[in-house]
């Protein structure tokens, strides 16, 4: 009888606080997810520098297009990388995966940035430069689904939903870090030079 009152009033059994564990659990998932969809946005936000460096052997507007098609490649493999993850983080924790797939994409992200461009190395810029896309994306996939998983995993009974919407609400934060960084590179090395190579 006390179950049902206590339901049909709305009360609830007081909530306890979050303990130093679970915060850092949230606040380590939350930075790899702010992390992992800066790398991923930042070559998005560059498709056009992008476009002119590695698809130059067409058109401008084919090349863009060939551009925008290697941003999408990484979201089509995204849910490969979350099976793929989602099993290893099952079967050798949530943390060990965390390391790989931010290894993964901070390897390829900086590959991307030292790739010669298509006038160095011709045909083989374009394809190097998909692979590494199609990494990223596995890995994207692999850390934003294992993320959300670690979060409830550790998040308090009742509040799950709350904390698990850290690792959406990082995701934007990434957008913006990349922004900023692009702006702020920009600014500094004047718009031919940041075209050039920045």
């Amino acid at each position: 009888m006390a179950v049902l009152d206590s339901a049909s009033t709305g009360s609830s059994a007081p909530q306890r606080g979050i303990t130093k564990e679970e915060r850092k659990v949230i606040f380590a998932s939350s930075l790899g997810t702010v992390f992992e969809w800066y790398d991923f946005y930042l070559y998005g936000s560059l498709a056009a520098i992008i476009a002119k460096h590695f698809f130059a052997g067409v058109n401008e507007t084919t090349s863009f297009i060939f551009a925008l098609l290697a941003f999408a490649a990484g979201f089509a493999v995204r849910p490969f990388g979350a099976i793929v993850f989602g099993r290893l983080g099952d079967m050798i924790g949530r943390k060990h995966t965390f390391l790989i797939t931010i290894v993964i994409m901070g390897i390829s992200t900086a590959v991307v940035g030292l790739l010669p461009s298509y006038a160095t190395i011709g045909v083989a810029a374009p394809v190097i430069l998909i692979t590494l896309r199609l990494l990223q994306g596995l890995a994207l996939g692999g850390e934003y689904g294992g993320a959300a998983t670690y979060v409830a995993e550790h998040a308090p009974k009742g509040r799950r939903g709350f904390f698990t919407a850290w690792i959406q609400t990082t995701a934007t934060l990434g957008l913006f870090l990349s922004l900023l960084v692009i702006l702020t590179c920009r600014t500094l090395m004047g718009t031919e030079v940041f075209e050039a190579w920045g």
